[in-house]
């Protein structure tokens, strides 16, 4: 057992001499072929091996000579001007150039379509500015309308009368046509200039419709009144005053006197 164990530290002496005397190779042609091809120019100069005096050198010819006689004549980096990499890098430029056209000119077209959807759907016709600022305001007797809306301000003769004969049922009739319209034209997709036309012409329609409706309204009131001084004469209720021809003469006077 002793003989096998004193000669290891002698073979382990001898291993750590033999790793210290090694020192790394230096290629001059490995390193320049290296730095040509990452990041220095193609250096005509710099192509190991040499040809040596009057090209004799073995090396040169077994290395470039022979199988490679023009390959330092041509630029071989990728990133020189013509390279591959450089090449690629152009074409990658020139391509995120054609698609940020192609993005903006999308964007440009549904920017477009976009502005015209909100330009013409009933879904977001609720928020125009115009709608909320006049016509809503304007048609919400026809919006909103109702018996006691409709009825609001006349006496309970005048109210009764006109429900008896059927005007406020026509009145009715006619708003719920009319709001019906409104309501399509609110919610329709159409453009937003045909809409705001279509409100203005059914505006013009109420206010016609309200315009008769008043001649209706104040005609009962008129009517009741007439009805109520005939009851009046009729019952013997009206005081008439002595009459004169000598009377007319005296009020046209007064009327004279008074233009004067």
């Amino acid at each position: 057992m002793k003989y096998f164990l004193i000669p290891l530290p002698f073979i382990l002496f001898s291993l750590i001499q033999h790793c210290s005397g090694q020192v790394p190779a230096q290629d001059k042609a490995v390193r320049y072929q290296q730095e040509r091809m990452v990041y220095l120019q193609w250096d005509k100069n710099k192509f190991e091996p040499k040809a040596g005096f009057l090209s004799l050198n073995p090396y040169y010819w077994l290395t470039w000579g022979l199988f490679h006689p023009s390959y330092h004549k041509k630029d071989l980096r990728p990133l020189s001007a013509t390279g591959p990499q450089t090449q690629r890098l152009a074409l990658v430029g020139v391509m995120n150039t054609t698609d940020n056209k192609y993005n903006l000119q999308s964007d440009t077209v549904r920017n477009t379509a976009l502005s015209e959807i909100a330009n013409q759907t009933g879904l977001v016709s609720d928020v125009d500015p115009l709608w909320q600022l006049y016509y809503k305001n304007e048609l919400k007797p026809v919006l909103n309308n109702s018996m006691a809306s409709i009825l609001a301000g006349l006496s309970p003769q005048v109210s009764t009368k006109l429900v008896a004969e059927g005007l406020y049922g026509w009145y009715k009739n006619e708003l719920d046509m009319l709001k019906e319209r409104v309501d399509a034209a609110h919610s329709t997709t159409m453009d937003r200039g045909a809409r705001i036309l279509a409100y203005h012409r059914y505006l013009m329609e109420y206010r016609r419709l309200a315009g008769v409706w008043a001649i209706r309204t104040s005609s009962a009131q008129t009517t009741i009144n007439m009805a109520a001084q005939q009851q009046k004469l009729q019952a013997g209720q009206v005081v008439v005053s002595n009459w004169t021809p000598q009377t007319d003469i005296q009020i046209a006077k007064q009327v004279l006197q008074h233009l004067q």
